[in-house]
């Protein structure tokens, strides 16, 4: 079994992402603690985070109270709705999470089953649930699991299997929510040091980013907007600035997290492993689509991007083991763009000369020149802010009422004279 751990700010975010599975039909709650079931067995994002702030106090210290854990059984594993539920409490009770509000949700949107865990750090006194050496202490849980329900043990199985979202498509509607439901968990797995290499991932989800700057008013914004794509690459549907998402993936917050990212890959442990995978895929390549396939079998997508006159310029690689995503030139200069553009035009078997190539649509030219606004009014692009436990609009439905904050009181925590 593989346990996956993310921590983030967006309580709202991690539940609504999960109930678009359960409204959809490709999911199921299995069970919960210390959140209410409704009378009519149906649950909405909005209630359930209402419950999980009872038990949290008005004013919390950390930036990252929520916590979004996938348990993922072998495929060839085959565990009842009752014995998945028992598995993610005891997972939960082990990791210190027992007296905490959590919900357990079963995904049905792959062959393989899994499960998602919501739950948050921070408890009723303001004191935090431990994270330290939280990665050896999963590692001990999930082998103790393995052994009680007779699993498959984890070794061996590959990382990328941990969390599989489903790329947008156009043509079944509801853009807005299919969107969220990606970008956001999206930003928060995944490690990259610049934009580009952001774009090059949602690319393979079917979405597209673009930055947004202008005046409004005498005062200078920046932003983000996102679109969905067709299979052929051309927005479709309304663009959404990214305040209709939440602030998880703005412009200031993705900023924070290409930093954190630099700063937690400079040890180049993780480039090293994505380098050595693909050096061997180049050793027995020839062709750009072979090199693709053979890469894709190690878990590792590529994305190129290229100008009018077909020359590849740009060159990500995205690592969905290590969650990693690199510009070609972060490995070396062997895979850089200019060396897979020399490599695969010198090519005499470039059988995929004439076959659709995997671009991100409107990626800045070679010449650097900044793309037009896809918005003409700037109040379009310039969005609020939402607080750690406000739900974005972004997914409500259309015909709820605002949701009203509660006021609390102020606790005074430690000793009072």
């Amino acid at each position: 079994m593989v346990a996956k751990i993310s921590h983030g700010s967006n309580l709202y975010g991690a539940l609504s992402y999960n109930q678009q599975k359960v409204d959809e039909e490709k999911g199921k709650i299995l069970g919960c603690n210390l959140v209410l079931e409704p009378a009519d067995g149906k649950f909405n994002a909005y209630s359930c985070a209402e419950d999980f702030e009872r038990f949290m106090p008005s004013h919390i210290r950390t930036k990252k109270p929520v916590v979004h854990i996938s348990l993922n059984p072998h495929p060839d594993d085959k565990l009842t709705d009752a014995q998945l539920a028992d598995l993610g409490r005891q997972y939960l009770e082990c990791l210190g999470y027992s007296g905490q509000p959590y919900m357990i949700f079963k995904h049905e949107d792959i062959d393989r089953q899994h499960i998602h865990l919501v739950t948050t750090r921070v408890k009723p006194d303001g004191s935090l649930v431990p994270d330290k050496f939280e990665k050896d202490r999963s590692s001990r849980i999930v082998a103790q699991l393995e052994t009680e329900f007779n699993l498959i043990p984890a070794k061996g199985q590959k990382q990328g299997e941990a969390w599989q979202l489903t790329p947008v498509d156009a043509s079944a509607g509801n853009l807005k929510r299919q969107v969220s439901g990606v970008v956001k968990p999206l930003a928060d797995m995944y490690r990259f040091q610049s934009f580009a290499e952001y774009r090059a991932l949602l690319s393979l989800f079917n979405i597209n980013v673009e930055k947004v700057e202008g005046s409004n008013k005498g005062n200078k914004y920046e932003g983000l907007v996102y679109s969905a794509l067709d299979a052929d690459g051309k927005r479709v549907g309304k663009p959404l600035k990214s305040s209709l998402l939440g602030t998880a993936v703005g412009i200031a917050s993705l900023d924070k997290h290409m930093k954190e990212s630099g700063q937690a890959m400079k040890s180049g442990k993780v480039a090293e492993a994505t380098k050595s995978a693909v050096s061997d895929a180049l050793k027995t390549t020839r062709t750009e689509s072979q090199l693709r396939d053979a890469l894709q079998k190690k878990g590792i997508d590529l994305v190129l991007r290229r100008n009018d006159a077909g020359r590849i310029y740009g060159a990500t690689f995205i690592d969905h083991n290590s969650r990693a995503v690199l510009n070609g030139s972060r490995l070396g200069k062997e895979f850089s763009a200019n060396a897979l553009n020399e490599r695969f035009a010198d090519n005499p078997l470039r059988e995929d000369l004439h076959k659709p190539v995997q671009n991100i649509p409107n990626a800045p030219k070679e010449t650097g020149k900044q793309q037009p606004s896809v918005l003409g009014d700037a109040s379009e692009a310039a969005g609020g802010l939402f607080s750690v436990l406000t739900p974005d609009a972004g997914g409500q439905n259309d015909n709820q009422p605002a949701p009203r904050r509660r006021k609390k009181k102020k606790r005074r925590y430690g000793r009072q004279m």
